[in-house]
This record gives structure tokens, sequence and C-alpha cells, in this order.
């Protein structure tokens, strides 16, 4: 049987992997540790499909180094114990290459069984490199990750980087370049952006496609639907996610929670992908909620975080919660209003330096100056006290940014204003 496309275009050099820019580009330490040699031990972390095996053989291969690959689902400290006994024999024999153990789903290992690796590791038997989707400060035994040299994150392929993958895949000698595959740099786009960034199943729809159709059948969007196993209306161009995204903030600014879970189902089916709906909702958060409902962005947060850390399809069960609680939330726009405003000024006016009292006084010479000359320590009056804080033209005129509405928790916090003014 054939092995999968995404087997067999696996890349063999650091200069043919795609993705990780922020891990490996040319003057990163990971980088340059692999092209001097120096590498020794590491712990990959991140979603499927980003590169953590290929990435494992690369650098052993760059390095020249003996190379055993373990999975922790299916092996067990039987075989470890092996291959370390076999390095120490072979340690200071003519010839000598460093000996690598690759470990796939690492933290599958329990306590005992990564104990094994500890004395190995701390005498230089062996160097470890460990694969896993769960973040390792978390999975893995404290005592070997201080002898790992360091823990890096991969992360979710971009879109154009898959779309970068699939044309490789469609003209790799391995791959697919035997065949006549028809495809649009539309629709290999649509690919890409349905995988939610992960690159086995990107390479692996395409074939399925590809060996599917035969030669000489232009692949099209309803294929590519139905491969991914999605009932959808996809986005026909690249403008409609944003349509969505706006119509999901429009809606939850309004306070209609049908409109707004319903337009969250459209990105979702859509393929938008978990960072693309929480970036929007943690600006609503702040936007159109604001400190009608101040703990409203903290919730956000972490439902993005639990989102991301389960992944889909159970994501989309805590992304609604967020959209749900947004929706139904007090609202008020009175930050964004404020900081555009005052940036407004700053943008088109002159403004007055800070009164001198408030100055930084902490260095010689600013007394000199009558930096913080009269500054009244407001803790030191129950924590407040009446004293100019705005520039001199600004404060002259009574400006004001900040107006906060009668909704939600502002409501409160503008009675307090209230009352502070009129003292």
């Amino acid at each position: 049987m054939m092995e999968p496309l995404s087997i067999r275009i696996r890349p063999d050099t650091l200069e043919e992997f795609i993705g990780q820019a922020h891990i490996l580009h040319k003057k990163s330490l990971l980088y340059q540790s692999i092209k001097n040699k120096t590498f020794d031990s590491a712990i990959f972390f991140g979603p499927p499909g980003t590169g953590k095996t290929t990435l494992a053989r690369i650098i052993v291969k760059e390095l020249d180094a003996n190379f055993y690959e373990l999975n922790a689902t299916t092996t067990g400290t039987k075989d470890l114990k092996e291959i370390i006994d076999y390095a120490k024999k072979t340690k200071y024999t003519l010839g000598y290459k460093p000996t690598y153990v690759y470990v796939d789903e690492c933290h599958r290992w329990n306590k005992s069984q990564q104990d094994t690796l500890l004395k190995a590791l701390e005498e230089g038997t062996i160097r470890f490199i460990g694969s896993t989707t769960e973040n390792p400060y978390f999975a893995m035994n404290p005592a070997v990750l201080s002898r790992v040299r360091a823990v890096y994150e991969l992360k979710s392929l971009t879109a154009e980087e898959l779309s970068q993958m699939l044309i490789r895949a469609i003209s790799h000698k391995n791959g697919l370049g035997s065949r006549k595959v028809l495809i649009s740099q539309e629709n290999i786009d649509l690919i890409a952006t349905l995988c939610n960034g992960d690159g086995r199943i990107a390479l692996n729809t395409l074939e399925f496609i590809v060996r599917s159709l035969g030669n000489d059948i232009e692949i099209e969007k309803d294929m590519i639907i139905e491969a991914m196993q999605q009932r959808m209306n996809y986005y026909d161009r690249e403008e409609d996610k944003y349509n969505y995204l706006s119509a999901l903030q429009k809606s939850i600014r309004g306070s209609d929670p049908d409109a707004s879970i319903l337009y969250l189902a459209q990105l979702i089916e859509g393929g938008a992908d978990i960072l693309t709906i929480g970036r929007r909702l943690l600006v609503i958060a702040s936007e159109d909620i604001g400190l009608a409902s101040p703990n409203a962005i903290s919730i956000v947060l972490s439902c993005i975080q639990a989102a991301q850390m389960v992944g889909f399809p159970e994501a989309r069960i805590i992304l609604a919660e967020a959209v749900l609680f947004l929706a139904c939330s007090p609202k008020s726009n009175s930050s964004i209003v404020a900081i555009e405003q005052a940036a407004s000024d700053i943008r088109t006016r002159n403004i007055d330096p800070p009164p001198p009292h408030i100055m930084d006084a902490h260095y010689s010479g600013a007394k000199k100056r009558g930096f913080g000359k009269n500054y009244l320590y407001p803790h030191d009056f129950g924590g407040y006290v009446k004293q100019q804080y705005l520039p001199n033209n600004l404060y002259e005129e009574k400006r004001s940014y900040y107006r906060p509405t009668e909704n939600g928790s502002e409501k409160s916090i503008k009675e307090r204003l209230d009352s502070l003014r009129k003292k």
C-alpha cells in the first residue's frame, strides 16, 4: 500500500521545511544550533500536523547522528533501556556518533517511564527529542524538563503556509508530480483554510480527492467540501469572512443573542479558526461592553484559551458561551470614545505639557524646575484630593474624554465620579 502523501513528500532539509518561522529563522538559536551541530535535547509541542516529527528527523539528519524513533503509545521502557545500553557501549568507540532518541507523544509515558531517561540524559549517553500535543510544563516530569535544553512551541500553520505546502505536493516527484492535477489557486487556498492549521490533513485531503477523481478532472469547490466532510456555505470571497465578523459584532452590540449565535455558527462552519473569532470577541468585550461589565474581557479571554486547548468541534460550545455572554451583557462604548477623542486632540491640537506638580521629581535638578512642588498625594487624603491633572489649556476649558454611561456596572462608576467632582 502506498504511503500517504504527507509521508512521501516529507522535507529532508531545513530549507524545505515550511512553517515555524518564529523559531526557525536563520538567526534563531535553534537554527544556528542545528547548522553548527550543537543541538542537544529538546521538546517540541504544538497541535497535530505542524511538523514536530519532520523537524526531529531533519535535525538528526543534519547532525549525522544515530536516530531511534519511538511512540509512547506503543513503546515502553524495555525498548528505551535497550537503546540506552547500546549507546553506552558505543560511546567511546571509533567513529562514535551521538545517539538521539525521538519519542512521539512523550507525555503519554507515566512518571516512572519518563524517569528512565534521567540518568542517560544526565550522563550524556543519549540526547532526547520529545514531541507532544500537550503543554510539557504540565504533562512532563519536571526532572526530565530540567535536563532538556529547550522547549519549543510549534504553532498551527497559516493558510498561506498550507497553500505553499499543497503547491509543493502537486509538483513534487514523490508526490503528485506524475499526475495532472487541475486545481485553481482559489481552491488550493480553500483546502488550506479548511484544515485549521494541520498540514497532514491538508496534504492527505488533496491526495484523497486526486486519487478519487483520476487525471484530467479539475478539482472544484464542492468536491473539496465533500472531502472535508463539511456541509456548509464557505465564503466565496475573503471579504465574506469580514462581513460575517462585522455582522457578529453588530449583533452582539445590538444585544441580539439569536443573530449573534447564527453568525458565530456561520464563521465556524465557514472555516474560521479560533484565533480569528477570538480576536474579534476580545475587541467587542472592550469596545462594546467595556466598563458596563468590566469582567467581560477576562471571561472572553478564558473562553478563547479554553477553546484553543480543546480544539474543534468542542471549541464551538465554549465560543458560543462567550458570544451569548457578550450579547446579553450591558453595553458601553465609553472606552473607545474616550481614547479616540484623546487621540484626536493629540493629532489636531497644540496641548500644553502636564502641570509641573505631577511631573517626574525623582532626579537631581527636578526641584529647581518646580517639578513635584505642591503635589498632593491622594492617599494622604483618604484616597482622593481635588487638584489639577490635565494640561493647563485643557483644564481651563474643562475638557472631558471619559463619559460613563448608566448601564450595568458603569452606573456605579458614574455615581462615584459625580460625587468626587462635587467635593
